[in-house]
């Protein structure tokens, strides 16, 4: 119930502050873009639009997100009433990882793909993994500049790896990256095992333990005082 409450909430402060505007905005943008294409580059500006946007725009909102909740001491209300540190942090990934599953499945929809139960569940992957990824890095900073320059290692580690991996570099180590295996989810390629798919959820409750920590820091430290 606590879960559903807080999900509804951060639904309403996201409609709010124009995050679904702008997703309508970019996802008409994208949708034009993709038909404009020719037909050879299709399959691949589609994946590459799903990855960078739907699901790595979790990254960027959730800094956005943080530090507005900070600005207007909302993190001060939910750090002294019963919401749990793990309630607090699906309640984020739950609510941006919804807005951005709905914009890659309609991109996957309305531009013909053939494989979009595999899209619907890569976006969702993807979006998780980098909102958490946000999360960790905004509840550590106090201004949108910081949160630009901290954020530039975590794109590079997050992009670099499974770019190479769709433009032909299939190295089988490259495999360990979790981004490769949210491609190929993206890609609906038949290469992905049972295995891959649980090392990528293995590395979503790594970094969840790893953000978990800092988030009850943060929690823990408020307004600048050590609680």
């Amino acid at each position: 119930m606590r879960i559903r409450n807080l999900v509804i909430g951060d639904i309403k402060f996201q409609i709010k502050y124009g995050f679904y505007f702008v997703y309508t905005i970019f996802t008409i943008f994208y949708v034009l873009l993709i038909h404009a294409l020719p037909e050879v580059a299709r399959n691949k500006a589609i994946t590459i639009l799903i990855y960078s946007d739907p699901a790595a725009m979790g990254l960027f909102f959730m800094g956005a997100i943080v530090l507005l909740e900070k600005s207007q001491m909302v993190l001060n209300s939910i750090a002294v009433s019963p919401v749990k540190v793990s309630e607090y942090i699906l309640s984020k990934v739950i609510s941006l990882g919804l807005i951005g599953t709905l914009v890659g499945g309609i991109i996957a929809i309305i531009t013909g793909t053939d494989h979009v139960m595999s899209v619907l569940l890569g976006t969702f992957l993807g979006s998780a993994l980098f909102s958490l990824i946000g999360l960790m890095i905004a509840a550590k900073i106090n201004s949108l500049n910081q949160f630009m320059i901290a954020t530039v290692p975590f794109e590079l580690i997050c992009f670099i790896p499974p770019m190479l991996y769709l433009f032909g570099y299939r190295k089988d180590y490259l495999l360990l990256h979790p981004g490769c295996s949210i491609l190929l989810l993206l890609t609906g390629e038949k290469e992905l095992q049972p295995e891959l798919l649980l090392m990528l959820f293995g590395w979503l409750v790594l970094i969840y333990w790893i953000t978990h920590g800092v988030v009850k820091k943060m929690f823990l430290s408020v307004g600048g005082v050590k609680l």
